[in-house]
């Protein structure tokens, strides 16, 4: 399908108003212990920030964004999602700043540099992510028919060092990293979808589900190899791996039936889960998302979200980017 090719990274990529543009890098130890999501976000699709804005006319993305992380380990759970406004923000071709925090490519590795306060309680949250891609990938899936929205596996395959100072932790495992992007808001194209991704024995798999508006799906099984070449495997079936507290449905695919280990995330809208199964014939535990955007896109859901996605209320000079 696709051949391996060099990391290209584009953070100063455009990004019209109304849309988005999202850098996602997932982490864990070995053993799935610890582990570390963070989201560069321009445009974040998920602010009510944004969605209050658009509703005043043209918004431009940049005037939105944020540098989400979430921190995952045994007595060290931490979140942080600021939205900062454009004078906050400092983008070139191979880095990223947002306030304090920053992803920066130097050709080699991804380095992200973490400094937050979390919410809804603050607390400081610091610390380093170094990500050196095993596997690389030029390969981009369209998410609708329109060419609206799309996605990228960056590096579907990583291995990781992770270094905390706030709380203290440091481990190395295993990693993934991958950018999203579209030309305007995600509830209005979309009503649902599933995502997972697993290290595989030799290389990596990632399988995309996506309900559309019109009703329409998109339905994706997609093998890494260890060269980088990209191909499509025979899709496995769909599993229901029931619901959490909010009652949101989550889908997994897997030859084996899949089975929830860990809970990471479990929100009204969204949730994220360490889900074991088998895919390519490996055992494997892969990170699973399921997402409602038909949830998140009501009033109410929006009045909740800033609690934990607050806006800053002064403007804080990004780091060198």
């Amino acid at each position: 399908m696709a051949a391996a090719a060099d990391l290209a990274i584009d953070f100063a990529a455009p990004v019209p108003d109304g849309g988005y543009r999202w850098w996602y890098l997932d982490a864990f130890s070995e053993d799935f212990a610890n582990g570390i999501s963070v989201i560069a976000m321009v445009g974040s699709p998920f602010s009510p920030w944004y969605a209050w804005a658009r509703r005043r006319g043209a918004a431009p993305a940049l005037n939105h964004c944020a540098m989400n992380v979430a921190l995952y380990g045994s007595g060290l759970r931490r979140w942080a999602m600021t939205e900062r406004g454009a004078g906050s923000v400092a983008r070139c071709g191979n880095a990223i700043a947002i306030g304090n925090s920053a992803m920066r490519w130097d050709g080699t590795a991804l380095t992200v540099t973490v400094d937050e306060l979390t919410a809804p309680w603050p607390r400081r949250l610091r610390g380093r992510v170094r990500l050196v891609p095993e596997i690389r990938s030029s390969f981009a899936l369209a998410l609708d028919n329109t060419g609206r929205h799309g996605w990228r596996a960056i590096a579907p395959r990583a291995r990781v060092e992770i270094a905390m100072t706030r709380p203290h932790c440091t481990w190395r495992g295993q990693g993934y990293f991958d950018t999203n992007w579209g030309s305007r808001p995600l509830e209005e194209d979309f009503s649902t979808w599933q995502w997972s991704r697993a290290r595989l024995v030799a290389g990596a798999a990632v399988t995309y589900d996506v309900l559309r508006r019109d009703g329409s799906r998109m339905e994706a099984a997609l093998r890494y190899r260890a060269d980088g070449i990209c191909e499509n495997f025979a899709l496995p079936d769909q599993h229901d791996l029931g619901c959490g507290f909010w009652r949101l449905r989550r889908l997994a695919r897997g030859t084996a039936t899949p089975r929830v280990t860990r809970v990471l995330e479990d929100s009204p809208f969204y949730a994220r889960s360490l889900v074991s199964t088998t895919l390519c014939d490996d055992k494997v535990t892969s990170v699973h998302e399921s997402l409602s955007l038909t949830r998140f896109d009501t009033a109410w859901m929006r009045l909740l979200l800033p609690f934990k996605a607050p806006r800053a209320l002064r403007r804080m000079p990004p780091v060198s980017a």
